[in-house]
């Protein structure tokens, strides 16, 4: 068995092409928009707790729908070439699939989401854990403002062009500032593998 290094070491890796076309991102958002969405929740309460997923307004105010992968097989195809990539060069992390359905979000004015981590203490105990999140921009940047992914690292922010993806560590501290006008339309990811060591 070979194994192989990253290129580099990083741990936000931002897209130099798009990931999607615009019409695979007009496909996406149809698929996104036809399942069932509702309020997004946020992680709340220990591990057991019956209802640890609520709404937290002053969290996070987003609409959620999820691609299941039979409907979105292409897309996750697309993707998760992608994903394998940027994780050979850039974050060398074992064992890397997709364990989770694609979340549409809809962030409408006034959306946003504050400062958070996608992974928990208590997936270390799970057979596999999110590594690796994406976020892949639907919507062109003149649809609206605001609305800016930040992510707490060294660097500079990214500002993502349509179907263009950044790929970055679950375990980053990271944030969607409100958004002042219009509707901002996102496809997010996460990648998981055996536990960190």
């Amino acid at each position: 068995m070979i194994l192989l290094e990253p290129r580099w070491k990083s741990y936000v890796v931002e897209t130099t092409a798009p990931v999607l076309t615009p019409q695979q991102c007009d496909e996406v958002i149809k698929m996104g928009q036809a399942q069932p969405s509702r309020d997004a929740g946020v992680y709340m309460g220990k591990p057991g707790d019956k209802k640890r997923d609520g709404i937290n307004k002053k969290t996070r105010i987003t609409k959620i729908s999820w691609i299941p992968f039979d409907l979105g097989k292409h897309m996750y195809t697309i993707i998760e070439r992608w994903m394998l990539n940027t994780n050979v060069n850039h974050f060398g992390f074992d064992g890397m699939q997709i364990n989770e359905h694609a979340q549409y979000t809809e962030y409408l004015k006034g959306g946003f989401y504050d400062w958070h981590m996608d992974t928990s203490a208590e997936m270390s105990a799970m057979p596999t854990v999110r590594k690796i999140s994406m976020t892949l921009l639907l919507s062109d940047p003149k649809d609206f403002t605001g609305g800016d992914l930040e992510i707490l690292t060294e660097g500079k922010q990214p500002k993502l062009k349509r179907g263009q993806a950044i790929f970055f560590a679950s375990f980053l501290r990271h944030r969607v500032k409100p958004v002042l006008k219009g509707n901002r339309k996102s496809l997010v990811m996460w990648f998981g593998g055996p536990p960190l060591r």
